[in-house]
């Protein structure tokens, strides 16, 4: 396996498990991007741009990185709280009247984040086109009445999140979440990385697909075959999980330049490996002379605010505010690391305690919502190393 990219001294670990990555557990082209006390000290390519492609992943390739998106985007209203601009104590009602209606007018912002507001379902999908367009999620999610009790139980919401963050957003800073992050985010931070792919970018771009599990695949990590109870909950079609993940009918055509191209800050962000990293480096330390997060912020975004079992996804899960937090469910680097996964491989996620930063990025989509193999085989490696 031909890997570009270079490793700081003592991170030569990550390296040999990306290697791996390749050899033993089926990658097709990835990235992986580690930064410490907001310097970089790992940045390795390999493989294919596309998943069933062969022009090699190049220095700057970047993909659709589904749920880790979800990290980027949660960023936005904890720095409008740490600017005074947002309560997250507040009614989400305060900002967006609409939201009062069908039973939701206790629901709080900080219920909204943390996956406690109780719309993660839709009485009717959206359509691929509905919801990109910016105008008829908000819609839906405003008039769905809960399925429990704002703030009294969690279940992760899956797709409507992007709803949800998106309007809050735009109520409350005049400015589409994409928008948000291209201005407060990205050019501050210089990231590759975008909600909302625009038009001069899109050939940078890889194409997904799905891969399986080599079955003689090594390395150890959580397994792949679910408990009972999982797999049940994805097989009926009545399930909480199904309507959750089934929010937009048809699922949409994630290489499809039209979706790539629409504000869903729950599935498709695209990134680089690397700025990533480089995101997540920056709301724990100095980053080239940028910091995003007080030290007030991280604790909220890494203080506990919702675990045990997930209505969504089963299993048990922890969450900050918009983060998913170290456990069984979502292995991160340390108790007090928080991040996010997106389904299928990608992951992104800070460690306050040891300065450690990661962007993992892949072409190859895997069928776990979490806790992908060859993800946690490079956190082990970071580990290691660190």
């Amino acid at each position: 396996m031909d890997v570009q990219g270079t490793v700081a001294e003592g991170f030569e670990p990550v390296r040999d498990a990306f290697v791996r990555n390749f050899e033993q557990r089926g990658e097709r082209g990835a990235a992986v991007a580690v930064y410490r006390d907001g310097v970089k000290v790992v940045d390795l390519w390999a493989g294919t741009r596309d998943v069933d492609g062969t022009d090699p992943w190049a220095v700057d390739t970047a993909q659709v990185v589904r749920s880790a998106t979800k990290g980027v985007a949660a960023a936005v209203p904890l720095l409008l709280h740490q600017r005074g601009q947002l309560d997250l104590d507040a009614p989400v009602g305060t900002y967006w009247p609409e939201f009062k209606a069908a039973g939701k007018e206790r629901a709080l912002v900080r219920h909204l984040l943390t996956h406690r507001v109780g719309v993660p379902v839709l009485d009717r999908p959206l359509t691929p086109e509905e919801a990109a367009d910016g105008t008829s999620g908000a819609r839906a999610v405003a008039a769905q009445a809960p399925a429990w009790e704002p703030g009294t139980d969690h279940g992760y919401h899956a797709q409507t999140f992007s709803w949800l963050l998106s309007e809050l957003v735009r109520r409350v800073t005049g400015r589409t979440l994409g928008r948000w992050v291209a201005e407060e985010l990205a050019r501050p931070l210089g990231l590759d990385l975008w909600v909302g792919l625009p038009a001069e970018e899109a050939h940078r771009v890889g194409r997904l697909g799905p891969v399986e599990e080599p079955p003689t695949a090594a390395g150890g990590g959580l397994k792949l075959r679910p408990k009972r109870s999982v797999s049940e909950a994805y097989r009926d079609p009545e399930s909480l999980t199904r309507r959750a993940f089934g929010a937009i009918a048809p699922l949409p055509d994630e290489n499809d330049p039209l979706y790539r191209a629409a504000e869903l800050p729950a599935s498709n962000g695209i990134s680089t490996a690397r700025a990533l990293a480089r995101f997540y480096a920056a709301t724990i330390g100095e980053v080239d002379g940028h910091r995003l997060f007080a030290p007030a912020t991280v604790t909220l975004a890494r203080t506990e605010e919702s675990a045990g079992p997930d209505r969504i996804l089963v299993v048990g899960t922890r969450f900050g505010l918009g983060y998913m937090l170290h456990g069984p469910a979502s292995p991160l680097l340390g108790p007090g690391s928080f991040g996010h996964p997106g389904r299928g491989g990608s992951l992104g996620f800070a460690d306050p305690e040891s300065g450690i930063a990661l962007g993992y990025v892949t072409n190859g989509m895997r069928k776990g919502v979490t806790a992908d193999p060859r993800a946690q085989a490079l956190v082990r490696a970071v580990r290691s190393a660190t």
